[in-house]
């Protein structure tokens, strides 16, 4: 079974919403096919379908959650240290074309969002700065052509 790196905070994000849907959401909806059916003809029952569509959606979560968390590998960025760019780092950077300056931190495929600054793994940008250390630059590859970043600080906590 593959592993799949993750954070503690991230890992208890994925728990939380699991434990939502299946303590909230899926006994909600239940009620909601129940309530339904009590209306009478399920074929031209709008509200019988609709709910049955959201209960599938549901249920494909949760399985896909039970299955992203039993196979989690939690890394404590705090027990990591160096120079170099890995796993759980705090990386800011500098788009060197704009001034810009970002801060991110390198976090597992499932718990990536960019707009808390929480970058993932498996991502272009994440994926070159892998190994590299401050004051290097890195290119990467954007849509509308190669963007050059150059690395000001890695730290972990």
């Amino acid at each position: 079974m593959q592993k799949f790196p993750m954070t503690a905070p991230g890992l208890a994000r994925l728990e939380a919403e699991l434990r939502q849907l299946k303590s909230e959401e899926r006994p909600s909806i239940i009620r909601a096919i129940a309530e339904a059916r009590s209306h009478g003809d399920l074929s031209e029952n709008a509200e019988y379908h609709a709910a049955r569509e959201r209960q599938s959606f549901i249920e494909g979560r949760i399985q896909e959650l039970e299955e992203i968390v039993g196979a989690v590998e939690v890394i404590d960025p705090a027990s990591l240290s160096g120079s170099s760019v890995m796993f759980g780092a705090h990386v800011s950077l500098v788009d060197e074309e704009t001034d810009k300056e970002a801060t991110y931190q390198i976090v597992g495929v499932y718990e990536a969002d960019i707009k808390q600054g929480l970058l993932s793994v498996s991502s272009p940008l994440a994926k070159s700065l892998i190994g590299k250390k401050k004051g290097d630059s890195v290119s990467v590859p954007a849509p509308g052509g190669d963007r050059t970043y150059e690395i000001l600080e890695v730290k972990y906590a």
